[in-house]
């Protein structure tokens, strides 16, 4: 027999039936000045990601993992990877979003800024799914190149129909673009690549060639085909390795396991070895790093979108559950101190969502200096310092739900398990941080642009100090910048956050994200801001009650 030995009181109810997008006022307010011909669309989204059922999916996908068969049963090689049905329906409303390739669905301007504005919502729902969804996005660009073999991908790649079927290119209504580049020997050092390509009819740009070797990372093994690294005579190339040779056979690109992941648990990243594999080269020969990296540019800038939307939700669970939760006496959201904790996390956040959409904004114009600028310098920095930003955010807003937060039964255990993953995939933060010396060195024109744009934010002496101080930094001998590369990118990231706080926050909330990151006192944790009198209107702009 059971009895009550206690009332159940004082927890927190679901955060649910609320639009992702009208309660974000940051995230609404630029869209509506760089791309208003998309905000209806996105508040039906932002609606549509609220319905608990649809939160629900980012824990399905992440309880019932992705499972690889190699063999069916009659010992045909097979190297399918099943999946929970929430795996398929979150693709699905990426797919409807256009969230794979809108700027080339939709030329509109302010069509990239309407994108990331999307994918940053679902980004709040779950992160694994995003994986193939960006490798699509990154690789059309590069196909876009190769007019004879893009003509043949071109409406299975723009189609908003999610075919989760496995079958021959041709048969599909839609297809999925996944990338293999790390091998064992070498990981983020691809010019140590081992695997080989053996010409089979014709050699270059357009020919088909057979791959041997592997690769340690492979993302999204059921991707319907992948660009992939390979050695030939002339250096490393790039080619389009599908799942299906044109012939209907399976290609041979033999999964060898799954990788057991710390996070991002439902995306099946794998190892594979290649035997002769079928595949088309893309871009020149021997030129393979210089064609991929055009991938990592916007594979790059979705870290960023990842990573600001991760900590939005973060965030959002944290003050739902602070403003429901009541503690020696009062809600934990009236406790000067807790208010303090949300409300620096609060302008941690608006920054990085600023930062995110200005980097897409920058995507928009590929011609104009200033904006490569942005893109060339700056993507790298942001996914430096954004993306480690949310490690330590997500679990500040894991403590804010105290133990609670540390089990799976809820959301913010995932979160946090999530953060990593960002700041690993394309490039870890030294090669980031390398990546922007180079770019400066580069772009002497640009850095000079990059820094007066920064300039001509609305004055404040705490910019001001901080545009003086990499002017400084500047001037350092090379061997000097490169050992304080960090130390540089990240106050090339606060100048920029900072500048756009400026335009975009009312001015004593910019000024209170300037003082806080700019004091040596303050951001080593969160919790330590000095306006204690603007901390009720911070948390006010970022989830009004």
């Amino acid at each position: 027999m059971q009895w009550p030995t206690h009332e159940v009181s004082n927890q927190v109810p679901e955060l649910g039936n609320y639009n992702l997008y009208e309660t974000d006022v940051v995230l609404s307010g630029v869209v509506d000045a760089a791309a208003a011909w998309h905000a209806s669309a996105l508040s039906r989204f932002g609606a549509e990601l609220g319905d608990p059922d649809i939160l629900r999916l980012g824990e399905l996908a992440n309880r019932h993992l992705p499972e690889l068969n190699t063999h069916d049963r009659y010992g045909n090689r097979i190297d399918q990877v099943d999946f929970h049905p929430s795996w398929h329906r979150l693709l699905a409303i990426l797919r409807k979003e256009g969230l794979h390739a809108l700027p080339w669905m939709d030329e509109r301007p302010g069509a990239h800024v309407a994108r990331a504005a999307g994918y940053f919502l679902q980004s709040q729902v779950e992160s694994g799914s995003l994986c193939p969804t960006t490798m699509t996005f990154a690789s059309i660009p590069v196909l876009q190149n190769e007019p004879a073999l893009f003509a043949t991908l071109r409406d299975k790649l723009l189609s908003r129909d999610h075919d989760p079927r496995d079958l021959p290119l041709a048969e599909k209504r839609s297809i999925l673009i996944g990338m293999g580049m790390t091998e064992k020997q070498g990981g983020s050092d691809v010019r140590t690549n081992a695997t080989r390509a053996r010409p089979l009819r014709g050699e270059g740009r357009g020919a088909t060639y057979a791959l041997t070797g592997h690769k340690w990372f492979f993302s999204a093994p059921m991707c319907d085909a992948h660009l992939v690294l390979a050695r030939t005579e002339n250096g490393l190339s790039c080619f389009f390795v599908p799942r299906w040779r044109p012939d209907g056979s399976k290609n041979a690109v033999l999964v060898q396991r799954l990788k057991d992941k710390m996070g991002n648990r439902s995306n099946s990243s794998s190892e594979v070895e290649f035997q002769d594999a079928w595949g088309v080269m893309v871009g020149e020969d021997g030129r393979g790093v210089p064609t991929i990296i055009e991938m990592a540019n916007y594979t790059r800038l979705d870290c960023v979108i990842g990573s600001a939307g991760l900590m939005r939700q973060a965030f959002v669970q944290a003050a739902h559950h602070a403003r429901h939760r009541v503690a020696f006496g009062r809600r934990l959201a009236e406790q000067p101190l807790m208010r303090n904790v949300l409300a620096d996390l609060a302008l941690e956040s608006e920054a990085a969502t600023l930062l995110m959409l200005r980097l897409a904004q920058a995507f928009e114009a590929p011609g104009d200096p200033l904006q490569r600028a942005w893109r060339r310098i700056l993507t790298p920095a942001a996914k430096f310092w954004i993306c480690k930003r949310a490690l330590e955010f997500t679990g500040e807003c894991m403590e804010v739900w105290g133990g609670n937060g540390y089990v799976e039964t809820g959301p913010m255990a995932r979160f946090y398990r999530e953060a990593p993953v960002n700041s690993i995939w394309e490039g870890s933060g030294n090669v980031m941080c390398l990546d922007v010396l180079r770019a400066m060195e580069r772009e002497g024109e640009g850095v000079l642009l990059l820094l007066q744009d920064l300039a001509a934010a609305p004055g404040h002496p705490g910019l001001r100090e901080m545009l003086d101080g990499l002017q400084r930094d500047l001037a350092a001998p090379a061997e000097q910048r490169e050992a304080s590369a960090r130390r540089f990118v990240q106050k090339l990231v606060l100048a920029a956050q900072s500048a756009l706080m400026l335009k975009h926050a009312p001015e004593q909330i910019a000024d209170a994200f300037i003082r806080s990151r700019g004091d040596a006192a303050c951001g080593r944790v969160y919790g330590t801001l000095a306006a204690s009198d603007l901390q009720q209107e911070i948390l006010r702009r970022a989830w009004p009650e």
